[in-house]
């Protein structure tokens, strides 16, 4: 079995190490392959056979029924034998992809939320141990769940061994980092390098007396920037990779991909030896382990997402999984705006990923929100892009006449006024600010609309911990040791078990919620339409109120209706007609198709329908 797998991933590990590293390649793949083949022989007889599921069904990650959850461990059930005991309520919603937020140790102290790592072989010793870690894989995998985790490969904690060594004097381990004598390398990248938080880390480097140098440190000036053009540096993050696999972990999510590779007069981000190494990496788990695979987090412009996917004579090869950022971005641009025209352009505009790669969709997560809107993409709709992310960002703030959100603004840049936004979802969707019924069945509206767009495009939907509760802003957010700086703990609260008891009581805001997601990934799970392999296409705009996608499955056609405004609006008979939807189900509520008499099918507000005529 190894030897065949070997055979059949060669050339990828072999071509883009001699890409990446010329001469020194043939001797760097002899040694990830012992350390592959070590792997292999470790890994356990459970994971063997899951490794021979997943090569007889690689399409595994794009079952509709893979529905995801998002958390921070202590802050969803305080450990990890806490997680366990948790399993049946993450079933309830039909979670099958459990993402549990930095783990591996971390620094002590400001830590970036646990991606500055200072031990990736250890877990974080009030979460428990790697034993832990690997009977909570088990226990996932016995209900039919997938544990994804966080891998942070642009940068270690400068408490991380590596540099320790390094400021010990091991010249050896120097080399792990970038490490400049003087301002004169340094300032010269600088031109174009951005900040990524200029608020409290400006600047993307930093003087360390012990190293005698300046050190790259893209993120926090304790977050060290790994020099993967240092083979030795490869061999270490695979070897992590094969621990992890073997400790049952499904998923590894690449943090700060983006930023691995480091060339002058770029922003370095995104350079093509990011995709050349990945590929490689993911070479290396096909041979070794192939249940595993990898999602890239790359929060970039959509015109380079899909290279993180593979693109060329990579397509296909490089990571298995991407954010889809833009559709996050547009679902709250259309709410606020009431207006679907920029969000049915700029979705409309992306390139088709690979198919047998997936999307993952997402209304919220653990960061900030960046108003992602490209210039083009506004003009295209007759307004700026300047001035629509000043709206957004105004609208989420709370600030904008009228608006019900109640988000906090993080990073501002005052500059070029660029604004992001945290917040949970509930609270960017009005329900903080919600004082009459009708105000909260307004905001309960727009969250169920949201997710419904998120479940309905394809890929991966992942519910942000606490939005199946529709919790809201934490109001002590800043008070916990290390979060007084950074708002985005606001939209991180603890998992409010007292409120989740009455997630069955639909005369309850949680049970309302609760019972609205987890419908929807019922029915999801049921409809073969929503497979990731195919792609979603967006229909001409008729009323500006109202998307409507479309996807084309061989066992039929599956359109999704969202109204994304407080009134009641038309979808024109002769568009329901052409998509072949006349005698539709919608399967969400397993009603017909609401005609009117005039000939239109009108919708309520915020309406969102998954319409199919197959009827399977």
């Amino acid at each position: 079995m190894f030897a065949a797998r070997l055979r059949r991933w060669w050339p990828d590990l072999v071509g883009p190490l001699s890409q990446v590293y010329g001469e020194a390649a043939p001797a760097l793949a002899d040694e990830l392959v012992t350390l592959a083949e070590r792997a292999f022989t470790e890994r356990s007889d459970r994971l063997h056979a899951r490794d021979l599921d997943r090569m007889l069904r690689p399409d595994w990650l794009q079952d509709p029924a893979m529905i995801g959850y998002a958390a921070y461990t202590e802050r969803f059930a305080g450990n990890l034998t806490g997680v366990v005991d948790h399993i049946p309520y993450l079933d309830e919603l039909g979670v099958r992809y459990l993402h549990l937020m930095p783990l591996l140790r971390p620094r002590d102290g400001d830590s970036d939320g646990g991606y500055a790592v200072a031990d990736y072989r250890s877990v974080r010793p009030d979460l428990g141990s790697m034993e832990d870690l690997a009977s909570l894989a088990e226990s996932l995998h016995d209900a039919g769940m997938n544990l994804v985790l966080d891998l942070v490969l642009n940068h270690v904690a400068k408490e991380h061994e590596w540099g320790q060594r390094a400021r010990a004097g091991e010249a050896a381990y120097r080399d792990y980092f970038y490490v400049f004598p003087d301002r004169e390398l340094p300032d010269a990248y600088e031109r174009s390098l951005p900040e990524v938080f200029p608020d409290f880390a400006p600047g993307n480097f930093t003087w360390d007396e012990d190293l005698a140098g300046w050190v790259w440190t893209t993120f926090n000036e304790f977050q060290w920037d790994v020099n993967w053009g240092n083979p030795a540096v490869f061999k270490e993050y695979a070897s992590i990779i094969l621990d992890l696999a073997n400790r049952g972990v499904d998923v590894l999510r690449l943090d700060a991909i983006a930023f691995m590779w480091k060339r002058m007069g770029t922003d370095c981000q995104g350079e093509p030896e990011v995709h050349a190494i990945t590929q490689a990496l993911r070479a290396l788990t096909r041979i070794a382990c192939p249940a595993v695979a990898f999602k890239a987090e790359a929060i970039v412009a959509p015109t380079k997402l899909l290279a993180y996917l593979g693109a060329g004579e990579r397509t296909g090869k490089v990571s298995d999984l991407a954010y889809h950022n833009s559709l996050m971005v547009q679902a709250w641009s259309m709410l606020a705006a009431g207006d679907v025209r920029l969000a049915a352009h700029a979705l409309g505009a992306l390139p088709a990923k690979p198919s047998t790669t997936t999307w993952l969709t997402y209304l919220r997560c653990h960061d900030d929100i960046g108003w992602a809107i490209m210039d083009e993409d506004a003009a295209a709709v007759g307004v700026t892009g300047p001035g629509h992310r000043r709206f957004l960002a105004d609208w989420y703030d709370g600030s904008f006449p009228g608006s019900p959100a109640t988000g906090l603004v993080f990073q501002h840049n005052p500059a070029n006024d660029d604004r992001r936004t945290s917040g949970a979802a509930a609270s960017l969707a009005g329900l903080e600010r919600a004082r009459t019924p009708q105000e909260v069945g307004l905001a309960i509206s727009r969250l169920r609309l949201a997710y419904a767009l998120v479940m309905g495009w394809g890929g991966i939907p992942v519910i942000w911990s606490g939005d199946e509760l529709a919790q809201t802003n934490d109001p002590a957010w800043d008070t916990e040791p290390g979060h007084e700086e950074d708002n985005r703990w606001a939209h991180r609260p603890r998992l409010d078990w007292a409120r989740a008891q009455s997630r069955h009581d639909s005369e309850t805001v949680a049970g309302r919620v609760f019972s609205g997601l987890a419908r929807l990934g019922q029915v999801r799970g049921s409809l073969p339409h929503l497979h990731a392999s195919v792609e979603t296409r967006v229909e001409p705009v008729d009323d500006p109120g109202v998307l409507v996608t479309v996807r084309d499955h061989p066992v039929g056609r599956f359109v999704g209706v969202y109204n994304v405004t407080d009134q009641w609006r038309p979808w024109p008979g002769h568009r329901v007609h052409a998509l072949g939807m006349a005698e539709a189900v919608d399967r969400i509520t397993g009603t017909p198709i609401p005609w009117g008499g005039d000939g239109q099918v009108w919708l309520p507000p915020y309406a969102a329908l998954w319409l199919t005529a197959d009827h399977r």
